[in-house]
């Protein structure tokens, strides 16, 4: 996730800093008059299944990269291994099983069909939270942190701690509908999310969100509706605008920097200049990438080359180590995006967005704050500090990258608890 080129497609060379923070919203939600929310299951046909193993096996296969390390993409071993695997033993019926046995439901908002899971605690007073996911993502995400966050007696926590659960497909991924007119930014998907927690009957509530969801839940912070009480996030939208703009041009880093800005420094800087590729040309062309559309395989690779120490990690699962991700977590997220056939889809926010990916949106309301150490970059708190005024939490787990509550469900469920305590 990175901001690139404007929505209309053409180039762009402004730095993030220099686009608006909080651009005017020409969109305001419609109202269709039809707010009902339907049961929602999915089985994918045994067609569909039997057509993706046979796609795996007629892969026509490159020659290796031609260095020893990834610098020029996802390497041809790793890809090879996640196909056999795909091929023989991944079993997309558990997954699919597991996510039945939540319940879904589908409700339509500003005229798109909208997928969410919604799962409410046996405690009383529990706190309604709504959580988003990002790309190259979906709810298979946070399937992990559910139970921990609704039944928290049970995963470390006390009855005080309960949340009713909400976790809702962005349009245009998963079993959600992909948008059919334009304007569907991170500022009208914030606002449709308000519109479905008030269908659901909640009063109050709170937010969570890392990649595209913490633009989400950002974007919602800013727009402040008096229902939402906080909001809490994973992704750094706190560099101080000369600095970001110092990084971009090329400039060195300034002497007086602590060392977790220097840190937080050399990790944007590296972005920047290796890790943007994908974000470029979604924010550009997304309708060209057909391929990932059309190949399993290639999808997979496109899915994976996100950042440099997801990827990392993703190697090191096929390679037969266990950590945070399975390689069935890993393919059962692909998987979901080409049964759905939202791999076109998925990219189009990036070309819809007019937000700065790292620059602060003066947020007025409560804000807690997870800087995961494996993030793109792990913001400093004395970034925290100054992006949100209202910081009510801010902690740096031991461990978790862009993924925490897919790699690291407890320290993100715990997180999660603590950031919210001061707002129930």
């Amino acid at each position: 996730m990175a901001d690139t080129t404007p929505p209309s497609g053409g180039a762009d060379t402004r730095t993030p800093t220099q686009k608006a923070a909080e651009p005017t919203e020409k969109f305001i939600l419609a109202d269709s008059g039809d707010e009902t929310i339907r049961p929602f299951s999915f089985r994918a046909s045994d067609e569909d299944l039997a057509d993706l193993k046979r796609r795996i096996a007629a892969t026509r296969w490159p020659e290796r990269e031609l260095v020893d390390d990834a610098s020029q993409g996802v390497q041809l071993d790793t890809i090879q291994k996640l196909a056999a695997y795909w091929q023989n033993e991944h079993d997309w019926r558990k997954v699919e099983a597991q996510i039945n046995s939540f319940p879904n439901f589908i409700t339509n908002i500003d005229g798109v069909e909208i997928h969410f899971i919604h799962v409410k605690s046996k405690h009383p007073n529990a706190l309604p939270v709504i959580v988003t996911h990002g790309w190259p993502g979906s709810i298979i995400e946070q399937l992990k942190i559910i139970e921990p966050l609704t039944d928290p007696t049970a995963h470390g926590g006390t009855e005080a701690d309960a949340f009713d659960v909400v976790i809702p497909s962005l349009p245009g991924y998963g079993f959600s509908g992909a948008p059919t007119d334009l304007g569907w930014g991170p500022e009208r998907i914030a606002r449709a999310w308000t519109v479905l927690m008030k269908r659901l009957g909640y009063v109050s509530f709170v937010a969570q969100g890392g990649d595209w969801g913490a633009m989400v839940t950002d974007v919602m912070g800013t727009q402040a509706p008096p229902e939402l009480l906080g909001i809490h996030l994973n992704w750094p939208f706190t560099v101080p605008p000369d600095i970001d703009a110092a990084i971009q041009s090329g400039k060195p880093m300034p002497s007086d920097l602590s060392a977790d800005e220097q840190r937080a420094w050399e990790q944007l800087d590296f972005f920047y200049k290796h890790g943007v590729a994908y974000a470029q040309e979604m924010s550009n062309r997304p309708q060209t990438l057909y391929g990932t559309g059309d190949s399993p395989v290639g999808l997979a690779a496109w899915l994976l080359d996100h950042d440099a120490l997801s990827y990392a990690l993703i190697a090191r699962v096929f390679d037969g180590q266990r950590e945070g991700l399975t390689r069935d977590d890993i393919l059962d997220n692909i998987t979901l995006y080409w049964l759905t056939n939202t791999a076109i889809s998925s990219g189009r926010i990036y070309w819809e967005n007019k937000f700065a990916f790292f620059a602060p949106k003066h947020v007025a309301i409560p804000v807690a704050f997870s800087a995961f150490p494996d993030e793109v970059c792990q913001a400093p708190r004395t970034w925290v500090e100054k992006a949100y005024p209202r910081l009510i939490h801010y902690n740096r787990p031991e461990k978790g990258g862009h993924f925490p509550a897919w790699e690291q469900p407890q320290l993100f469920s715990e997180e999660v608890r603590a950031s919210f305590r001061a707002l129930r």
